[in-house]
């Protein structure tokens, strides 16, 4: 960071990427209301198709996930995104125009979420090793924890909008907003210009062989491997909570789609304050403790999710959402620093993409298995069952490294 430039505010290309994945951001939380309920009100979906629709938007990482990172690594990580984004903003659209033709199916929406899926798992593996490229050391905490609040700020107004849209254009044409924003996304990608080096040369060696470092990489060190597994556990319930959660307020406590929306919102405060506090936590009681409080402190409140009911009950699903939330994205901020600072550069693709194809390949599993528990013992005890599950990194990071230093390693300068 120069000695003129205060913050990043002042930096034109992080203020490019910033605001085009902050309209993307907001784009995806709409769709993360409006999906499900194109599912449930427009295709009269039961739960375990909500199940399965969930999963598929959530199983390119276990198909694609590995060699995602060996590709990033041997591409221009900018020119990728870009092309993710187009797809994105195709594939999406494609719901509204079927569905404009009476001809909108379950298959067509399960199809749409799993490419869209597959192009998301390029794109945020390019995105996060991108970074490092356009940023130095110091302002990479900085820049994760604007990133990271933004999209927590997105988290609230998406939702809330989303929900609305649903209600006044019919589900299906409410997901024009988020194609909208993959283009906005787009077009402020293209203009960054500082340009990355040309890829390492792999030489001769195979894309397996690519794959097996990157995940030697991650297995044999225990603060990455811990990072791993923990969080990889979480997401396996917390997808669920996630898959079932629209299907619960709708035909469990019986709200509207736009009280929905509100509802997952308010939810959304807590990731804002947990990526505006992340920093000066970690500054002011060490990284690595507040990566371990975060879980400790917070994910017990899910468990008030399950006691909402309509009226006054519904503080309920706001608090227990709210404070999960919060300590989600303090671990979020966190960790994305911790290992854009700690992990060659020439590897980090494959690092992230090993991490991610472990932490996001259980949420397919997670979605399919909360949507089967919904449909056998109901929404509510379904959702008991899986927030309790969410608990469980808490036992695995207290039994690690983690909890026994202050503050997460650098690789030297």
């Amino acid at each position: 960071m120069t000695a003129t430039r205060r913050s990043l505010v002042g930096h034109r290309d992080f203020r490019l990427i910033w605001a085009g994945q902050g309209v993307s951001d907001i784009g995806t939380a709409v769709s993360v209301v409006v999906i499900p309920l194109v599912a449930v009100v427009y295709l009269e979906a039961s739960p375990i198709e909500v199940g399965v629709l969930s999963a598929v938007e959530w199983l390119p990482w276990l198909l694609i996930g590995l060699p995602a990172g060996v590709w990033v690594d041997r591409s221009r990580r900018l020119r990728l995104m870009v092309m993710c984004d187009l797809v994105r903003a195709a594939l999406l659209a494609s719901v509204p125009l079927a569905a404009a033709f009476g001809a909108l199916t379950i298959g067509q929406l399960f199809a749409a979420a799993f490419g869209t899926g597959l192009a998301t798992v390029l794109f945020q593996v390019a995105y996060q090793s991108y970074l490092p490229v356009l940023l130095e050391r110091d302002d990479l905490a900085e820049g994760n924890a604007k990133l990271q609040g933004t999209q927590a700020v997105a988290s609230i107004i998406g939702p809330g909008l989303g929900g609305l849209l649903a209600q006044l254009l019919r589900a299906p044409f409410a997901l024009l907003a988020d194609a909208a924003s993959y283009l906005v996304s787009l077009l402020a990608l293209v203009r960054i210009k500082a340009r990355e080096d040309d890829p390492a040369p792999s030489g001769n060696r195979s894309v397996r062989v690519e794959i097996a470092e990157g995940t030697r990489y991650v297995w044999h060190d225990p603060l990455l491997r811990v990072m791993t597994i923990g969080p990889a556990i979480g997401n396996l319930f917390f997808i669920g909570y996630e898959a079932i959660v629209v299907v619960f307020l709708v035909r469990t406590v019986h709200v509207t789609a736009s009280t929905v929306g509100v509802l997952m919102a308010a939810g959304g405060v807590g990731g804002v304050l947990g990526a505006a506090v992340a920093r000066p936590l970690g500054r002011r009681i060490g990284t690595a403790r507040t990566m371990w409080f975060a879980m400790l402190l917070t994910s017990p409140f899910g468990l008030l999710i399950p006691l909402t009911s309509r009226g006054p009950g519904l503080i309920l699903f706001v608090l227990g959402n709210m404070i999960v939330l919060a300590g989600i994205l303090v671990y979020n901020v966190t960790i994305l620093t911790f290992r854009q600072n700690y992990c060659p550069p020439r590897m980090l693709g494959r690092v992230v993409a090993t991490m991610r194809f472990v932490l996001f390949g259980t949420m397919p599993l997670g979605s399919l298995l909360a949507g089967a528990l919904a449909q056998t013992l109901g929404n509510r005890t379904a959702l008991w069952l899986v927030l309790l599950g969410n608990i469980v990194p808490v036992f695995v990071f207290g039994a690690s490294p983690v909890r026994r230093i202050r503050d997460l390693p650098e690789r030297p300068a």
